[in-house]
């Protein structure tokens, strides 16, 4: 099995997809804890959603690109999204249910109305699901992503403590003179752009499982932010590695893999915390 996977590391295509498929899981992980600690953990599928919308209309459209539409009208999404969970007629869960199942709805609804590809179905479930394979990555695509992702974690390292203060009781740091409807602002759109890269790896409907299942997972050993989230970074990355490889070696779908060995570590850290009471650290 190591020679097996010795051989398909040599061709490029591999490296490329353990490579985003990594950096995409650190990314998500960085940001996870903070939704899951927001009561915003949905997030994720209401944006996925959105992005699974446009990329409908990119492919009508026959962009040769289609992240130049779908990444703008992601983040638009993600700042109204918020903009709307801070009314109080509109909660955050129902703002959330509310712009994913119309986004859903009409971009499938698109993609049956103007599609020009013969198979459509398969088309849908790769985008809904991900694709059997990250395997088709263009050098290009892979440098966008580690560019992004980059970005993303010197963000996140740069405004720890405020997206800390925000995170745990937005009403003090507002006392305190953060500007918390900035850093808000911030987290949303880092979160769109982490799901518009995630959706070739998982697919739009897999997405808040990347998210919230390596915080959750630390969650159960590790009490204190700063633990959590390098725990969680740290959970997210080897199973997004150990998913990819099962897929490659396995022939199996590459989101689905992720996630389910995402479920498997998220039991074992449930038990662990379970009979070790957890950790203050």
């Amino acid at each position: 099995m190591i020679e097996k996977l010795m051989m398909y590391l040599q061709y490029p295509f591999v490296r490329y997809a353990l490579i985003v498929g990594v950096l995409i899981a650190l990314c998500s992980s960085l940001l996870g804890v903070t939704l899951v600690l927001k009561r915003f953990s949905f997030i994720g599928d209401g944006l996925s959603h959105v992005a699974f919308g446009a990329i409908a209309i990119a492919s009508v459209l026959n962009l040769n690109d289609e992240m130049l539409l779908v990444l703008p009208v992601t983040v638009i999404s993600a700042v109204l999204l918020l903009r709307t969970g801070q009314n109080t007629k509109i909660k955050g869960d129902a703002a959330i249910a509310m712009i994913s199942v119309g986004a859903l709805a009409f971009g499938y609804l698109i993609m049956n109305i103007f599609s020009t590809s013969s198979n459509l179905s398969g088309d849908v479930c790769s985008t809904l699901f991900g694709s059997t394979s990250i395997l088709t990555l263009k050098e290009q695509e892979v440098w966008l992503c580690t560019v992004l992702s980059i970005a993303v974690v010197i963000i996140f390292v740069l405004f720890y403590n405020k997206i800390f203060a925000v995170t745990f009781d937005e009403n003090f740091a507002k006392a305190t003179g953060v500007q918390a409807d900035r850093y808000n602002l911030l987290i949303a759109i880092v979160i769109a752009v982490i799901i518009v890269l995630a959706m070739n790896l998982v697919g739009s409907l897999l997405i808040s499982a990347l998210v919230i299942f390596p915080a959750l997972s630390a969650m159960r050993i590790f009490r204190s932010f700063f633990s959590v989230t390098v725990c969680s970074a740290v959970l997210s990355v080897v199973c997004a590695f150990l998913g990819i490889v099962i897929s490659i070696l396995g022939g199996t779908p590459v989101g689905s893999t992720i996630v389910a060995v995402d479920v498997a570590a998220f039991v074992i850290c449930f038990v662990t915390g379970k009979l070790t009471g957890g950790s203050n650290g």
